[in-house]
């Protein structure tokens, strides 16, 4: 696999988890590194095999498909030896006789200063600058100037990002120990019961992988909210709305034992902190179909990102604005087609440059398998999802 040496490494990426899979893209970037994203195993062959300049695959192990992370990794390591391997993950540890040689393993969440110092030594030190400028610093739908952040206090940011990942990180393993003191309280004798037993190590194992992976979703969604906010209290304010979005999703789930939830109920309960005591501002219109686990938490976040926007500069920002949120199953390509509508609201204008929510929805889009638009019309901001339907509904 020849390369130019004045060219910048690339870097494919391969996770599931749109918020994860957004964080380690920032982690790569920030190495000076270029990265392609592929979001399952068949994907990243696909990749693999229709280019020749990837310098070094970073993949999760767990992941939906044809093959998992681990197996991807050994096929890449027979077909492409060139390319450097890195593995990630929050549940399983492989040990060095089951990784391809050569290979590196870290567990989630990621260490950001450690996995650049190895993606550097794997691959070189990077080429690809990262430097702020004016429209960097401001968001991605009105800023003025004189509210710039300056590049020098970013160790401040570091500074309350690693507070609050010290704290979370401290509730998320209490988490684990209470549950292990509410099975001993409901009297599951492990020594007399043998099948009790292995039912508590089953349900342990399952909530540390959840806490693990919660936690990675929690750094990542700290850290995209304060990478490009105005001030500390901005990025703070954007990190409460989006872990609120995703605890009220995680409820959901509960509610339906984890397994699918009502894409009706998913959206309404996403919207309705935004709406109006007594004055519906939101309106729904679509069949009611069940989604699954990973849909409802996708468009939980999304439908976060759309209402702060539309509160902030959009339709809900006037008390006349509406938005209508309307979708529909196309039975004949077996596609879902999702459209959310501003009325009444201020003169739309295109943002100057791409937010962090506007890179999640198209992140959503890519882990759907589907497209995602979004119209900057004067009259209304609009967002549509189109998705095959397989990618959102709950198996059977």
């Amino acid at each position: 696999m020849s390369k130019n040496p004045t060219q910048v490494p690339n870097v494919l990426i391969v996770e599931d988890e749109m918020i994860l899979r957004m964080r380690a893209v920032d982690i790569v970037e920030d190495a000076g590194f270029c990265p392609v994203e592929a979001v399952n195993a068949d994907e990243a062959i696909s990749v693999l095999e229709s280019r020749s300049d990837i310098s070094l695959l970073l993949t999760d192990i767990q992941m939906p498909g044809s093959i998992d992370g681990l197996k991807l990794a050994h096929a890449v390591c027979e077909r492409w030896p060139s390319i450097k391997i890195i593995l990630v993950s929050g549940q399983v540890k492989p040990s060095e006789e089951e990784r391809p040689a050569n290979s590196r393993f870290f567990g989630k969440p990621l260490g950001v200063e450690q996995m650049i110092t190895e993606l550097q030594g794997m691959i070189g030190a990077g080429a690809l600058q990262i430097i702020p400028t004016a429209a960097d610093w401001m968001t991605g739908e009105a800023a003025h100037p004189t509210q710039m952040v300056d590049p020098s206090s970013r160790s401040t940011h570091e500074t309350v990002l690693s507070a609050e990942n010290d704290s979370l990180r401290l509730l998320l393993e209490q988490a684990e120990i209470d549950a292990r003191a509410l099975i001993i309280q409901a009297g599951i004798d492990a020594e007399q019961r043998t099948a009790a037993d292995k039912l508590q190590k089953l349900i342990l194992g399952e909530l540390h992988h959840r806490v693990k992976n919660t936690l990675a979703m929690v750094s990542a969604i700290a850290s995209q909210s304060f990478r490009g906010a105005l001030s500390i209290e901005h990025g703070q304010k954007a990190m409460e709305g989006r872990l609120l979005a995703l605890g009220r999703a995680h409820d959901l789930l509960l509610q339906v034992s984890w397994a699918d939830a009502s894409l009706t109920h998913t959206l309404s309960s996403a919207t309705e902190p935004y709406d109006s005591h007594g004055d519906r501002r939101f309106h729904f219109n679509g069949p009611d179909i069940k989604i699954s686990s990973v849909a409802v938490i996708a468009l939980a976040m999304t439908m976060n990102e759309l209402c702060t926007n539309t509160t902030k500069f959009g339709a809900l920002s006037v008390p006349k604005g509406r938005v209508e949120v309307a979708w529909g199953v196309d039975d004949a390509k077996q596609r879902l087609r999702l459209v959310w509508t501003e009325r009444g609201g201020p003169t739309v204008e295109p943002p100057v440059r791409r937010s962090f929510g506007t890179r999640m929805m198209g992140s959503l889009g890519q882990q759907l398998a589907g497209q995602v638009g979004l119209a900057y019309e004067p009259s209304g901001f609009i967002y549509s999802l189109d998705v095959p339907l397989s990618s959102v509904v709950a198996a059977a």
